[in-house]
């Protein structure tokens, strides 16, 4: 049996919606549809990161979210686009602009910069860019892409429809390396991430070695990143992820391993477990979305670092609906209970101990009381 743990049942609100649902079973984007029958007008498109929409993490829980919203309004089943390569993030969101959608879902870091301009190009439309925030922005509204940016223009103001979602991932980081530090037989533990290019990608590696080295202050934690600059290798591809884990295990003699990687980390959290050590997923309940229970190739998985992907892009399209939302740069964080840890696996793979410091740590931190992050936050 699954015990959810004391204070880690968490739902992302946003600040700017006056309610949300609360989230259950995890359904196929294959067959995810709006079960009501349609009541509002508005068209939702999604466009993910490269990859695909199933890929048991971040494309898939956002676009749920998205499918989700659409049944709490009534309107029609979303569409999603999956784009083979960066250079089709503009054209995929145009699509949508072009087809005279309402509500335009970007999931990723890495489409910011399009959303961007798409928002501006189309001030009317409203854009959800999960991932992307804090947005970095010209006086003109444009994307700041200059080496020195300066980041002059108010997005709320210069991009009134465009809500831009941040987590605060090194929180969320923190707690993992809690309980990998508790789990942890040789007080050796390792964090692989897809790429150092992303800073979500940093920041929950940065909150890993902190909250690690929060209950062990001489625990070894090696860091490594599948590619430097090849991002279908670090996020969709799960061959590559279970061949660089399985030679980074071997050569470190890591007990525990913390991916952050996409689909990719699934080829690492296999890697893990194949080598009789304990896995930590990310993103979202990694023990749910790859069937843990019943793969054993994925059984060693005691918890994840979540982000409340779903709740999140689902609350947007409530507010845009109701006509509460406001555009500019949100930040969910433990206080707005928008990151947390999936339930452990089984409970009594974390000590009464070690859930104890946990629980502490997460009202520290919805107090404002504890730093997660470095200085350098976010960088390489």
């Amino acid at each position: 049996m699954r015990t959810r743990s004391i204070g880690l049942s968490l739902m992302a609100v946003l600040a700017l919606v006056a309610s949300a649902c609360s989230g259950g079973s995890t359904p196929s984007p294959a067959t995810s549809a709006a079960a009501s029958v349609a009541t509002s007008t508005l068209k939702i498109g999604v466009v993910t990161d490269v990859g695909t929409v199933d890929d048991k993490n971040f494309n898939q829980f956002s676009y749920e979210g998205a499918v989700a919203g659409a049944t709490d309004i009534g309107a029609a089943a979303p569409k999603v686009v999956v784009p083979k390569a960066s250079t089709e993030y503009a054209t995929d969101i145009n699509g949508f602009v072009s087809q005279g959608y309402n509500i335009i879902v970007t999931v990723g870091f890495n489409l910011t910069n399009d959303t961007i301009a798409a928002a501006k190009a189309n001030p009317k439309i409203w854009f959800i860019g999960v991932d992307q925030a804090p947005l970095c922005i010209t006086a003109t509204g444009d994307p700041d892409t200059t080496k020195t940016p300066k980041c002059a223009g108010d997005p709320a103001k210069l991009l009134p429809k465009f809500v831009a979602i941040k987590y605060q991932e090194d929180q969320a980081g923190y707690l993992a390396g809690i309980v990998a530090a508790g789990a942890s037989k040789t007080g050796h533990i390792g964090a692989i991430g897809g790429i150092n290019l992303i800073p979500a990608v940093v920041r929950y590696i940065q909150g890993f070695v902190l909250g690690a080295k929060s209950v062990n202050p001489n625990i070894v934690v090696d860091t490594g990143y599948v590619s430097t600059s090849d991002f279908g290798k670090a996020f969709n591809d799960p061959a590559t992820g279970k061949t660089f884990a399985s030679q980074f295990i071997s050569q470190k003699g890591d007990d525990v391993m913390f991916q952050v990687a996409g689909k990719t980390g699934n080829g690492i959290l296999q890697a893990a477990c194949a080598a009789g050590i304990v896995g930590i997923g990310v993103d979202v309940d990694q023990y749910l979305s790859l069937s843990a229970a019943t793969d054993k190739s994925y059984g060693c998985i005691v918890t994840s670092a979540e982000k409340h992907l779903s709740n999140s892009v689902e609350s947007t399209i409530k507010a845009i609906s109701a006509g509460t939302a406001a555009g500019g740069n949100v930040t969910l964080d433990a206080k707005s209970n928008g990151i947390g840890l999936a339930p452990f696996t089984p409970a009594s793979a974390v000590s009464a101990d070690i859930q104890a410091k946990v629980t502490a740590a997460l009202a520290a931190m919805q107090a404002g009381t504890l730093t997660t992050c470095p200085a350098t936050c976010g960088q390489p």
